[in-house]
């Protein structure tokens, strides 16, 4: 079974996983966002930090956009957290955002725990 994105995604955790092993839990989500973004250059991982996203309500284009804080390989969403837990809802969002943007995968990754914890959404 061929996963989707499966070089990009590996490559992307293993970035993520680096910032969480130097920095550990505890920053607030700023701090892992500037952080991954370096690790993510260092890696020559392409991606854009804090891209907007159009959403469209019916073929009409909203004025308001969803800021995603990184697109890697300009197909896969980063939403990141620094977080004691995630939640249904945080991944009910990724997954929202996935349906507006017609992007196929999300990964939501949460640098607030002593384990970094990654969770792969697909729509």
């Amino acid at each position: 079974m061929d996963i989707l994105y499966k070089n990009e995604t590996y490559n992307i955790i293993g970035a993520a996983q680096e910032v969480h092993r130097t920095l550990g839990h505890g920053f607030l989500e700023p701090i892992y966002q500037e952080a991954l973004a370096i690790e993510l250059t260092n890696r020559k991982i392409s991606y854009q930090k804090e891209k907007e996203l159009d959403i469209s309500y019916k073929g009409q284009k909203l004025t308001k956009r969803y800021i995603a804080d990184f697109i890697c390989h300009d197909t896969i969403i980063l939403e990141i957290k620094a977080l004691n837990r995630l939640t249904k809802e945080h991944e009910a969002q990724l997954l929202n955002y996935l349906n507006a943007t017609k992007h196929k995968l999300g990964l939501l990754i949460n640098f607030g725990q002593p384990s970094l914890i990654v969770k792969r959404i697909i729509l």
